[in-house]
């Protein structure tokens, strides 16, 4: 336990951070339709993959705009950024000092971290703030709205996307689930090998449109 509150201190994370963090990484497993499989629809609403594909990364860039206009009303860009510079430059001077063996440096520097531990709190708490007016309303149109309107799959990658090893995270269809697939009384969900099912897609969309909405928008996390 020493040894792990050492290793999150180093990185200038606090204990209630990773607390918090695996509290509500535990209620989203709870939420429905999470561990039964991928999401989807045998008979979506939406049909073929172009106008799914399109429909999704649409909606992926809409909820993503939505949650950035959000914090940019909520949340003091301006103090977030000075924040964030200030425990960066923090970070980076200790980590500095640690590589050189600069003990002098490093304990002058480790003076400063209950403050810079409530400084990263309230970095935290500012993040927080609209997540919690945007995380359960994003959650129930993800689970409950979408699936309906999409088939399981709704693109194929030319790659196999599952770097995970172990089955965990698999985000392209596989030989053995194309299989399974064909089985007579199985959900008919893959039809070919590294097709993407409908949450990776979803997944990628909002991944590769985030950055450049929050830079539109001016909610990037970038001190620069």
């Amino acid at each position: 336990m020493k040894r792990q509150e050492v290793f999150l201190k180093q990185w200038g994370i606090t204990m209630e951070h990773s607390i918090f963090l695996s509290f509500l990484n535990s209620i989203v497993l709870q939420i429905p339709g999470l561990s039964r499989g991928p999401l989807g629809s045998a008979n979506p609403i939406v049909k073929g993959m172009i106008p799914s594909a399109f429909g999704i990364m649409g909606i992926s860039v809409g909820l993503n705009l939505l949650n950035a206009i959000i914090k940019r009303k909520m949340v003091d860009q301006e103090k977030l950024k000075r924040l964030l510079k200030e425990t960066r430059a923090w970070q980076k001077e200790r980590m500095a000092a640690f590589k050189s063996k600069d003990q002098a440096k490093t304990d002058e520097l480790n003076k400063k971290s209950a403050y810079m531990n409530k400084m990263n709190m309230e970095v935290m708490q500012m993040n927080m703030r609209p997540m919690m007016f945007t995380f359960l309303p994003l959650i129930l149109v993800f689970y409950f709205v979408l699936p309906p309107l999409f088939s399981y799959t709704v693109a194929i990658s030319p790659i196999s996307l599952n770097f995970i090893p172990g089955g965990f995270f698999e985000l392209t269809c596989t030989a053995a689930k194309v299989a399974d697939s064909q089985i007579a009384g199985h959900p008919d969900i893959c039809h070919h090998v590294n097709e993407l099912y409908f949450w990776a897609w979803y997944f990628l969309s909002s991944a590769a449109f985030s950055g450049i909405i929050m830079r539109i928008t001016k909610t990037t996390m970038d001190t620069s």
